[in-house]
């Protein structure tokens, strides 16, 4: 693909289907407002400027995305869960973000995906030649299987109703080739009637959950003009491990606030799928122990900065900030990748917390 075209291209032929946000926020920006407008005609508002919203982040974190899954479910049982604007969601968060979007009647399948899977659903091991030989050291075929088996034709049409109705549920991926994130109008693609509609999105999530190295890159045909090539996407987590607007797109809100017009009330929840405190372990001197724990330092610190910038955009927004996290309070290791034991006692821990009505954080936690 030429460079520096890959905004232009398409994979279903929709004009909103996906937006490349560092070519620009224009499309990302009118796909809001023309949410905004269905909401308010829904709601008989007069103006959008009355319309409040909720808002939803739900970060990567692999296993520990079973914090997230049952605090949602214990926010459920508690009965004072939003229903959300917006809900966004990458890599382990891509997984539970379908199910946050559609609210407390999928709860039951959120709750599978965390406590019943097994490693064998999530991925096969390729042995050990495939560090030198292959593109990944597992196939994720499983995982695919496991969400073809939850993202169905019902759950499509329900998507679809919702994005009718005013709200947006974003997915986002790395494009490797382009070097750029990307972020998927999942909405959209189901309510477009695409009869690859489904399998898209189904890709899409499997994509944001593609851990570089762990799991092979999704490939995404596309079209450019008359030409067809290939993309190359994996884990949204490359790049950012939670987001929810760029900051570009709420100059006019803060203008409002400056003239001292009323803005839309706005609360924004972001679920942090990890800790963010940080975590001990012993490093064995020697060059795979040193450049692991490097990596999961600097995944840690792009974790934490993402929630810094998350915050400081909403503090200028005049919204509501909320955060969840894995406190010091839950101790239990991860023994071996996806251990349900493990996940479902997470999930408990974020279950019992959403139930009690969940104390969240209104700053990230180093800032006091």
């Amino acid at each position: 693909m030429p460079i520096g075209s890959s905004q232009s291209a398409t994979v279903l032929g929709l004009p909103n289907e996906r937006f490349f946000i560092l070519s620009g926020t224009e499309g990302l920006e009118a796909e809001f407002m023309a949410a905004a407008e269905r909401q308010r005609r829904a709601r008989g508002l007069k103006s959008v400027s009355e319309l409040d919203v909720d808002v939803l982040a739900v970060s990567g974190g692999g296993e520990d995305g079973a914090f997230g899954a049952g605090l949602l479910c214990g926010w459920s049982e508690r009965g004072d869960r939003p229903e959300f604007f917006l809900v966004t969601g990458v890599s382990t968060g891509a997984l539970t973000a379908p199910f946050a979007f559609l609210g407390p009647a999928y709860d039951a399948q959120l709750r599978h995906v965390y406590t019943e899977i097994k490693p064998d659903d999530v991925l096969r091991d390729r042995g050990l030649t495939a560090a030198l030989f292959d593109d990944a050291l597992a196939d994720n075929a499983p995982l695919f299987g496991t969400i073809s088996k939850m993202l169905d034709e019902r759950m499509l049409a329900d998507i679809a109703a919702a994005y009718d109705s005013g709200r947006l549920l974003l997915i986002g991926t790395t494009d490797l080739d382009a070097q750029q994130p990307v972020i998927w109008n999942i909405g959209a693609i189901a309510k477009s009637g695409h009869p690859r509609a489904l399998e898209t999105i189904r890709r899409v999530l499997l994509a944001s959950a593609a851990i570089p190295g762990a799991f092979p890159p999704s490939m995404f045909d596309v079209t450019l003009g008359d030409k067809k090539y290939q993309e190359m996407h994996v884990d949204g987590g490359a790049f950012a491990q939670s987001f929810l607007y760029p900051a570009s797109m709420t100059v006019n809100r803060r203008r409002r606030m400056a003239a001292h017009q009323r803005v839309a009330r706005a609360e924004a929840y972001v679920i942090r799928n990890g800790r963010l405190d940080p975590s001990w372990a012993e490093v064995r001197r020697e060059m795979l122990g040193i450049a692991g724990r490097a990596i999961s330092t600097m995944i840690t610190a792009s974790g934490f900065n993402d929630v810094v910038r998350i915050y400081y955009n909403a503090v200028s927004d005049g919204i509501d900030f909320n955060l969840a996290y894995i406190g010091r309070d839950f101790d239990k290791k991860l023994p071996s990748p996806f251990d349900q034991g493990y996940m479902r006692a997470l999930f408990d821990y974020g279950l019992a917390k959403g139930k009690a009505g969940y104390a969240w954080a209104k700053r990230p936690p180093a800032m006091g």
